[in-house]
């Protein structure tokens, strides 16, 4: 067989292994997260939920702190939470921010909303965990805090 002849079948070879790898790798991320959300989804809704029933991540507490919030009267949306949220602690429900001046006058803001203890005492809502780091009491706090200062919490768009 001649040379160039060679080259092409090898190019050949090469270029359809590359192709069948690039369809095997587009194809893992689709089955691999069909299968992964199905058994993240059993094991978040039987094992990782609030007492509430919610799942226990950040979808779970906004929705149970805005089921407390219709009750009470707060407004806020999903989306005016959420959005301050990831500004805020990216989701990080142990953030702590110990470098502003509130950290410097010894109350650091901390939580999924960054609330300073004064703030998080005001604006408790009943019925929510005493404690600032608790992602659904935090939240809640928060959007009360936020519904007496800016209207409500969706009317946030920077540092409160």
């Amino acid at each position: 067989m001649p040379a160039a002849v060679q080259h092409r079948r090898t190019r050949l070879a090469r270029t359809l292994a590359v192709a069948a790898t690039g369809a095997a790798v587009l194809a893992l991320p689709l089955i691999g997260s069909t299968s992964a959300s199905a058994a993240t989804t059993t094991s978040a809704t039987t094992a990782s939920t609030t007492p509430a029933g919610y799942t226990n991540n950040l979808d779970g507490w906004i929705r149970e702190s805005l089921a407390i919030m219709a009750e009470k009267g707060i407004p806020g949306t999903y989306d005016g939470i959420y959005r301050n949220v990831m500004r805020e602690s990216s989701g990080n429900p142990n953030a702590i921010n110990l470098w502003d001046s509130n950290a410097a006058a010894g109350i650091p803001s901390k939580g999924l909303l960054q609330v300073i203890d004064p703030t998080f005492a005001a604006y408790h809502v009943a019925g929510t965990a005493y404690d600032p780091y608790d992602p659904v009491a935090n939240i809640t706090a928060a959007c009360h805090y936020a519904a007496h200062r800016y209207g409500s919490i969706d009317n946030v768009f920077g540092a409160y």
